[in-house]
């Protein structure tokens, strides 16, 4: 999902392909379409449309997935829709 970012390269997505089986819950349930499979094991095709919801780690099987949610992309997002960019929040203190 192109429209949708943060900073870039600032998302804490990670994917263990060793600890993969495959099985694709990951991608069923992200929201912007982050990851793929290839060759039988996620990948990810759009790391910084990560909004860090933590779903895709939460329905990994294989704990094969590790994101921080919370840090503050996906607030600062929902944040910039509803105030505008310049008036944005991620919802933490030291940074608003």
């Amino acid at each position: 999902m192109q429209e949708i970012r943060y900073i870039r390269d600032t998302v804490t997505l990670e994917v263990n392909k060793g600890r993969c089986s495959g099985c694709g819950r990951c991608i069923e349930v992200c929201p912007h379409g982050v990851l793929a499979l290839t060759n039988k094991k996620v990948t990810m095709k759009d790391r910084d449309g990560c909004m860090e919801c933590g779903a895709c780690a939460l329905n990994c099987p294989e704990e094969a997935i590790s994101v921080t949610p919370g840090v503050g992309c996906a607030a600062y997002i929902i944040s910039s829709w509803i105030k505008g960019e310049g008036a944005a929040c991620c919802g933490n203190e030291s940074c608003c």
